[in-house]
């Protein structure tokens, strides 16, 4: 038995992967095994993502160099994109979510996580309810009116002895048009979505954190989802085709970033 699973808050999440209430504690040697092996969904062994990840490091050897440059790699190379949430597992697959070239917080999470330990970075999947106002009136209605994000994704990595969170989700381009501080990060402190926009308005505050797996459980999100959104928000919707980034769906959600942002 692992120092993982002897805690007396360990415990397997429905979809077989350990969960604790908060981050990993600071591991080392066969412990660290569970938060460094490539899952269901943290395919890390994917050639697509070992080139990927490849090209984003470069020449960096020091892990803290490498972990930011990961994360400013899956931070603006994957378009932010809730407009096309399913529950298709391909979605919620790093490799899958590389592919497709878009995705929502969640997806993003998990592609920063599998890359980083393709990279020999140990990582996790945190999630954690927000209150987000950096909203379009398209995605609030979807929403059923709110404005908190349930289950929002973060990714836990393990950096010089330090777990830290980070969050790639949204994307340059679309921080820019909605007048948003963009989340930044150095390897030496979480990154996390900004609580202020780049006018002082709040925008975001975390509610709760529901703790951090070691491999995504989508059965969780899609049971949170069921409980909290319309069907409509996850159901009918067209997933990304693999290899090109779709520029419309079922419905005709379009692209987030050309909505106009609520002020």
């Amino acid at each position: 038995m692992n120092e993982a699973n002897a805690r007396p808050d360990f415990r397997l999440s429905a979809d077989g992967g350990i969960h604790l209430p908060g981050l990993p504690e600071a591991l080392a040697g066969d412990a660290l095994r569970p938060w460094l092996a490539p899952t269901r969904f943290l395919d890390s062994g994917s050639p697509a993502i070992r080139e990927f990840v490849a090209q984003a490091i470069g020449g960096e050897s020091s892990e803290r160099a490498r972990a930011v440059r990961l994360f400013y790699a899956v931070r603006d190379r994957i378009r932010y994109d809730p407009y096309r949430i399913s529950f298709d597992p391909c979605q919620y697959r790093a490799s899958g979510v590389l592919a497709a070239g878009c995705g929502w917080c969640v997806p993003k999470a998990v592609l920063l996580a599998a890359c980083a330990r393709a990279a020999g970075i140990a990582s996790a999947i945190g999630l954690a309810d927000v209150v987000n106002h950096m909203n379009t009136e398209k995605l609030r209605q979807r929403m059923g009116g709110t404005d908190v994000f349930y289950d929002h994704g973060y990714a836990a990595l393990l950096v010089e002895g330090r777990w830290l969170k980070a969050v790639p989700a949204f994307n340059i381009e679309l921080c820019e048009r909605f007048g948003v501080r963009p989340t930044e990060f150095d390897g030496t402190a979480d990154a996390l979505y900004q609580e202020f926009d780049a006018d002082n308005r709040r925008r975001m505050a975390y509610l709760a954190d529901h703790g951090t797996w070691s491999d995504f459980p989508l059965d969780k999100v899609r049971g949170d989802f069921a409980r909290h959104y319309p069907r409509e928000l996850f159901e009918g919707e067209s997933s990304p085709v693999p290899g090109r980034e779709s520029s419309g769906s079922a419905t005709g959600a379009g692209r987030f970033e050309d909505d106009a942002p609520l002020r």
